[in-house]
């Protein structure tokens, strides 16, 4: 049981510093987004 819940808190852990991690590098879903001005045929 203590395995389970130390795996989840590292999910946990890893997850919430990939968030920031990678909106700090520019690599959230609105800054990779084709904008408005992107024809695409």
């Amino acid at each position: 049981m203590k395995a389970m819940m130390m795996g989840f808190a590292a999910m946990i852990v890893i997850s919430v510093g990939a968030y920031f991690g990678l909106h700090e590098l520019g690599y959230s879903t609105d800054a990779r987004s084709p904008g408005d001005t992107v024809r695409l045929d």
